[in-house]
């Protein structure tokens, strides 16, 4: 059988211009939309328009035929065979991430959860005289139930600031950390008092669990109302009836500011923000926070506010002199969770392109983490200045001092800043002094029952080797400590200068025994400069253990250039099984450069065998390794040594340089490596240190045991898969919509060449075998060639904190990581089509979603006493008839202009484009009622053509749904002010026509090849719809936000050619929102 379509009627009802081109004979078989008709009536039909020829017998054996295949043929349930494939591989490599996110490389818990006696004051004064947002948020103050329980201030201002959806009780656990440290401690202490410090007042804001991750309008409203609590709680200390304060010290002009998660970005923001008291903050710590980037990227102000914060830190901290960077007074910390924060990926937390573990909610509450973020705070305080805290370099050597491990070069040593403070003497020619180059080892301290001491020369400046001494005990050494203590003394030949006299030491350690013959040394205490390291014995399991932890010294030749020994003084008066090591090594020794390439590593593994006389600390530098994407496995072989002798068990740091990052492992003989080096679609550092130096293996032996250890290590390719989540968990907001995009493409293309609109199935199927692997392809080596062209053109720069020196910084482009899956490491090329095919699954099971939901109402409506039949009976010359019950076009055209009108005054576009996504699936509900019951070709098109538009707006929900539950929120919080943005009418109006037009039953017309216009035509939705794909992929994950907008505009481009079938006239809109154009006419409701 043969026809030939012509007239335009035909044609805009979808029927087949060449019914039995080849894609038509292999795949479909057509039928008449009604049996109605008689060979008599189809004979006259084709004289008249002499459009078809074709024999009566043809025709009925046509409809005998395809009436058997035609429900198998058409059904949007069909799945081939490849698709099937595909999605089960989709879902088998999803379920083997998420079983290696929960399951695999996985720090263990060790937080103490902190309980307190908490109340709060909240300021009812602090009302709209103060600020516009007073009806929205509020400032309470904490006290401490049994011991402040009085609402006036009295001490240094402190305010948390919550982060996304966080309340404001959050601040509980640091606050009564301040009170217990102030009453039981540091009021007691008169050296801390006379140094400045004093109690605390804890302020904390409450949001009322404001959504700030998701919209940039709130983080700007929650800045800018904290500047005014600012100014309020500074205003307190003023007012004599509501202060406490001692008069004789100056009234505070700055807050120091605690915020988690985006409660420290809205920190930042507060210095941007116009109504900023200048130097009203001086002191900003965050926890978990967000900086380098936005969480996700739906929200345009958002994206913006980000871009405009983190530009203005940047080139704040550019100027060349202090006196023109207006944060030259701030001091930053950022402190992140580690791999166990799934909320906030702590690689977000770098500050490297600003400024040079515990899950995310814990953070506020781990003892571990709250105690030293109070004690730092203490140490900074000084009450008698007006900023309340010490000068800025000052505050970042506290800083340091309690958040670094102190084995960062960056820290400085205590020893530098102090005089000698202890008077040595020994016996002149006795056998306290080792030998160079010879190790001391201490056993059983105490067990001579009186002090003992030993001297190391230090070896002169510019001794061949790099020496540094190091210096190891499990036995606790603290500077006020005197008796039953071992001591680490650094020593000068006494007197160090003319004059000195032994009564300026506060320490005379007299070891001569009242010989002829001595010698007195001036010693300086190395306690401020030990390292706490967790202990590593045979009985050992985790870092915090609840043990005594190991006291750790290590010193370059540099820092003791003023000093000749080393001597370290046993004082334990009685025997125990304590031990201590010294020895200065040679750092050519100490440390091994791994310069093979990421590539070896991660076929053939690293494999180390470390010597027999090695040092007491022995350090692996692996350059190649600085990506978090990967997770390894690190073997350690027995240490050989007899249980009596070993003094501690193996024990690893595995550290980054920057950012600052260090894990322990304890009693070691297998570990999980991973690390938050360079992630993807952050932006590249102000420096290339951390790219330069990678991942460090520094491991403490018993040099003692004289035997050698073998180390392996090898890439975890199961525990790799978990790091994918929190880096690429955001790529399902974008890839999805590139495989959308192509089986639209896919559909249409064939729908203008053969009449046939294709299920969502059958065009993904034939999209799988041509189209999406190409374009992946593409994809794939477009991301290669950005990487190496990236690479070839690395800038060098310099550390943000220093001053002066040639900068390339200001000509680095942040925004190179923002494409594609955001990597510039060529060995992750597989993730491009790692993601098309999960994306490809995701889409296959959405599809299916939608198939199931329609499905669902469809039949519920068909057990529902009917209200609407279907005619069957047909007009050959204008096609099937249906009662569709469509609304009347007055009703809808009201409808849309009252949607239309809320959306410019009100409600955000995103709730309308919820309402448009409703009724798009009420159209498919009742779309395919209709097709089944008539068995229409035309209509089966057009219930093809709306469930792959349904597919498409779903794509773009979870992009709109965010901003709507902010919405939504601050109407719970009965905040009724509209928001600033989202009321653009045009960003919806597009998708409410193309929705209101399908509910008409209108099918799109076709676009054939005849003519020059119609191939334009062609060639512009094919083109819409692949520069769509295309820029999901390179963008959509780094600006989420704009593909509802490039959505918005392929609906307008729809709507543009359903007015096209009607001419563009009033008239054919009019007949097009009545259903009166084409085969699916829909009468109105009775």
């Amino acid at each position: 059988m043969r026809r030939k379509l012509s007239s335009s009627a035909e044609e805009d009802n979808g029927l087949p211009e060449h019914p039995h081109a080849e894609y038509s004979n292999e795949r479909r078989s057509f039928t008449s939309a009604s049996d109605a008709w008689s060979a008599q009536e189809k004979s006259q039909h084709l004289a008249e328009n002499s459009v078809l020829s074709v024999t009566l017998q043809s025709e009925e054996k046509m409809l005998e035929n395809g009436g058997r295949h035609f429900s198998r043929l058409r059904s949007p349930w069909v799945i081939s065979l490849p698709t099937i494939l595909t999605t089960v591989l989709a879902l088998a490599i999803l379920l083997s991430i998420t079983q290696s996110f929960t399951a695999r490389q996985l720090d263990t818990k060790g937080c103490d959860m902190y309980y307190t006696r908490s109340m709060f004051f909240h300021f009812a004064d602090f009302d709209t005289e103060h600020t516009r947002f007073a009806s929205k948020y509020s400032l309470h103050l904490y006290r401490e139930i049994g011991f402040d329980e009085d609402p006036k201030v009295k001490g240094v201002p402190v305010l948390f600031i919550p982060g996304n959806a966080g309340s404001y009780r959050q601040a509980r656990s640091l606050a009564s950390e301040t009170v217990q440290q102030y009453y039981n401690h540091i009021q007691q202490n008169k050296d801390a008092l006379k140094a400045g410090a004093m109690s605390i007042d804890f302020f904390s804001v409450d949001f009322n669990e404001d959504f700030t991750a998701f919209h940039g309008q709130t983080l700007l409203d929650q800045a800018e109302y904290l500047n005014d609590a600012v100014a309020y709680i500074l205003s307190l200390y003023h007012d004599t009836r509501r202060s406490l304060r001692d008069p004789s010290l100056p009234d505070p002009s700055s807050v120091i500011l605690i915020g988690h998660s985006m409660g420290g970005l809205a920190a930042r923001t507060m210095l941007t923000m116009p109504n900023y008291q200048s130097n009203s903050i001086n002191t900003i710590i965050t926890i978990s926070a967000p900086h380098a980037r936005a969480p996700v990227s739906v929200d345009a102000d958002l994206v913006h506010t980000y871009n405009k914060i983190n530009d203005y830190w940047r080139q704040a901290y550019l100027q060349k002199w202090a006196s023109d960077n207006p944060l030259w007074h701030v001091t930053l910390i950022s402190i992140a969770g580690g791999s166990l924060d799934t909320v906030v990926p702590s690689d977000y937390a770098s500050l490297s392109s600003l400024v040079p573990s515990a899950d995310h909610i814990q953070t506020t509450w781990c003892l571990q983490l709250v105690r030293p973020i109070v004690k730092s705070i203490f140490d900074a305080l000084d009450s008698h200045r007006p900023s309340q805290v010490k000068p800025r370099a000052e505050r970042m050597r506290i800083f340091k001092k309690w958040f670094l491990t102190g084995m960062e070069k960056t820290v400085e040593k205590s020893v530098s800043r102090k005089e000698p403070s202890t008077l040595l003497t020994l016996e002149d020619h006795s056998n306290s002094v080792i030998p160079a180059g010879e190790a001391l080892v201490l056993r059983n301290l105490g067990q001579r029952r009186k002090p003992l001491a030993r001297l190391l020369p230090i070896p002169p400046q510019g001794t061949p080797g790099h020496k540094k001494f190091t210096f190891l005990s499990n036995q606790p050494i603290k500077e006020d400590v005197i008796e039953n203590s071992l001591e680490v003394l650094l020593c000068s030949v006494f007197p160090v200068q003319a004059g000195h006299t032994a009564a300026l030491f506060s320490m005379n350690i007299d070891l001569a025994e009242e010989t002829t013959g001595s010698i007195r040394l001036a010693c300086k205490n190395a306690a401020a400069d030990v390292v706490p390291l967790p202990a590593s014995t045979r009985t050992s399991v985790h870092a915090y253990d609840k043990v005594p932890y190991f006291s750790y010294l290590e010193y370059n030749l540099g820092d003791l250039g003023e000093y000749q020994f080393v001597a370290v003084v046993d004082r334990v008066n009685k025997p125990t099984s304590s031990w201590a090591i010294a020895q200065f090594d040679d750092e050519n020794e100490s440390i091994l450069n791994l310069r093979s390439s990421l590539q070896h590593l991660l076929i053939f593994g690293m494999h180390i065998r470390l010597p027999a006389d090695r040092p007491l600390v022995t350090e692996i530098r692996v350059p190649a390794l600085h990506s978090s994407l990967l997770a390894f496995r690190l073997s350690l072989g027995k240490q050989t040594c007899e249980d009596d002798l070993e003094l501690f068990t193996p024990l690893l740091r595995q550290y980054l340089a920057e950012p600052h990052e260090s894990r322990f492992f304890v009693n070691v003989k297998e570990a999980n490596i991973s690390f938050h080096g360079i992630a993807p679609f952050m932006p590249p550092p102000l420096n290339n240190y951390a790219m330069d130096n990678g991942v460090a293996l520094q491991f403490w032996t018993d040099p003692t045991c004289n035997s050698s250890i073998n180390v392996s290590l090898k890439v975890d390719v199961a525990g790799s898969l978990g790091k994918l989540v929190m880096r690429y968990r955001t790529v399902f907001a974008a890839f999805p919509l590139l495989v959308v995009a192509m089986v639209l493409r896919k559909q249409f293309k064939l729908y203008d060449e053969t009449g046939i609109f294709l299920t969502f199935s059958e065009a993904m199927d034939i999209c799988l075998q041509s189209s999406l692997p190409i374009l992946l392809l593409a994809l794939t080596v477009l991301a290669s060639s950005s990487t190496m062209m990236s690479s070839g053109s690395r800038q060098t720069s310099f550390s943000l904190f220093g001053r002066g020196g040639n900068s390339t910084a200001s000509a680095i482009d942040f925004t190179t990581n923002d494409l594609l899956l955001g990597s510039q490491d060529s060995i992750f090329w597989f993730l491009i089509p790692l993601c098309g095919l999960l994306s490809t699954g995701v889409c296959v099971l959405l599809h299916y979603a939608a198939l199931i939901i329609t499905y669902t109402f469809y039949i519920t409506c068909a057990l529902l006493p009917a209200k609407e039949s279907v005619t069957k009976a047909v007009d050959p010359r204008r096609g099937p008839t249906t009662a569709f019950g469509a609304a009347s076009p007055r009703r809808r055209i009201i409808t849309a202009i009252i949607l239309l009108f809320l959306v410019s005054t009100i409600i955000p576009y995103q709730f309308a484009y919820l309402v448009a996504c409703i009724i798009q699936l009420a159209t498919c509900i009742r779309s395919i009622r209709v097709a089944n019951e008539t068995q229409s070709e035309a209509h089966y098109n057009l219930y093809n053509y709306v469930h792959s538009v349904l597919v498409l707006m779903l794509c773009v929900l979870p992009i709109n749904i965010p901003v709507l539950v902010v919405w939504v929120h601050n109407l719970a919080v009965h905040w009724l002010t509209p928001f600033s943005s989202h009321h653009n009418v045009l960003s919806v109006l597009p998708f409410i026509l193309l929705v209101e037009t399908l509910t008409c039953g209108k099918m799109i017309p076709r676009v054939t090849s005849r003519g020059e216009k119609n191939f334009r035509l062609r060639y512009i939705t094919n083109a819409l719809f692949s520069f769509l794909a295309v820029y999901a992929a390179v963008y959509g994950v780094s600006y989420a936000y704009r593909l509802h907008h490039l959505v918005n505009l392929v609906s307008a481009w729809l709507v543009a050619l359903h007015f096209s079938g009607s001419g563009f006239s009033l008239a054919g809109f009019g007949r097009m929102l009545e259903g009166k154009s084409g085969m699916g006419d829909f009468k109105k409701r009775p």
